[in-house]
């Protein structure tokens, strides 16, 4: 994802960045092309002159644009959801570290490393959900943030976030059978844990129910259809500024059927999808520094950063 301070009026009319233009700069170089060739024989097809009045465009563009705008609602809401989610694992982990750091009753040396075993399992579990949600292998991360004894127990595992939420949990009992916190505490702890496995249980509902596929289908039949079609209704009433209008009526529709397209599957890594590397360094930072672990090198920007 890119994250970027908004420019003036006239940068923005340049950025390419973070836009969807390269995506789709072939297909409106096509319907160009195509409306040069409609202008060039007036409309005509095979000595046949297409007729299409104005006035039809103009209603299959406002049926369109209140579907677009249906579809673009219902794309964002699960963009957004997918951050509050992660904006509230951000918070949950944040959370149970202040409580085992503070709450366990064990001041000794190896308590204080198990604690801090305790606390790189959550950014364990973190990374174990974006790399989930990726479909990516996050073996080679995890061994770096695990001790052995943990990875090897879930070496062999396919939901490794809700076995490491397993280990959490078995770590906490420990806890509480070693009368090193009350019944209370354990009871507050468990509740944060049952809280991030909601969140994780949201996460794969997002990932595995993507918007029907009827609706993105006839979105994006319904634009190109509109797009090639609209050289025939205009060629004679704006003559040769014709493939301009085109061109730009063309991005209006194409760009938002791309951007609708990209953002219904939030944890993706596309530029405008949720910054999941991001999220999860924040996470290890801050319960690093609650846990007074070493930091990794960390390398964001104050301007915009690609996931």
């Amino acid at each position: 994802m890119i994250i970027r301070e908004r420019s003036n009026w006239f940068l923005m009319l340049f950025i390419w960045r973070g836009s969807v233009l390269r995506k789709i700069i072939l297909q409106l170089l096509i319907i160009t092309a195509f409306s040069v060739v409609v202008l060039y024989f007036k409309g005509n097809v095979y000595e046949y002159k297409v007729h299409l009045n104005p006035a039809i465009f103009t209603l299959l563009g406002l049926s369109l644009a209140i579907f677009m705008g249906f579809c673009n609602s219902a794309s964002y809401e699960r963009f957004w959801e997918g951050r509050k989610l992660w904006g509230a694992l951000v918070i949950e982990s944040r959370s149970l570290t202040r409580q085992v750091m503070t709450l366990v009753n064990d001041d000794s040396h190896d308590s204080a490393l198990k604690k801090q075993q305790f606390v790189r399992m959550i950014v364990a579990l973190c990374w174990a959900l974006n790399f989930q949600l990726r479909n990516k292998d996050p073996k080679d991360k995890l061994r770096n943030l695990l001790s052995e004894e943990h990875f090897k127990r879930i070496e062999d595992k396919k939901f490794l976030p809700v076995i490491l939420l397993s280990l959490m949990a078995e770590w906490i009992n420990e806890q509480n059978r070693n009368k090193k916190m009350d019944t209370i505490i354990l009871s507050s702890i468990d509740a944060q844990l049952n809280s991030i496995s909601q969140i994780i249980g949201g996460c794969e509902r997002i990932a595995s129910t993507p918007l029907p596929f009827a609706y993105s289908v006839l979105l994006h039949r319904t634009v190109y259809m509109y797009c090639f079609w609209l050289p025939f209704g205009l060629v004679d009433v704006v003559g040769w500024m014709m493939p301009v209008i085109v061109l730009f009526v063309s991005y209006t529709f194409i760009a938002l059927d791309a951007i609708i397209q990209q953002i219904q599957d939030p944890f993706g890594e596309e530029e405008n999808d949720l910054a999941l590397n991001n999220l999860c360094d924040t996470i290890q930072f801050s319960v690093y520094e609650l846990a007074d672990i070493a930091q990794p090198d960390f390398k964001t920007s104050n301007h915009y950063f690609i996931d």
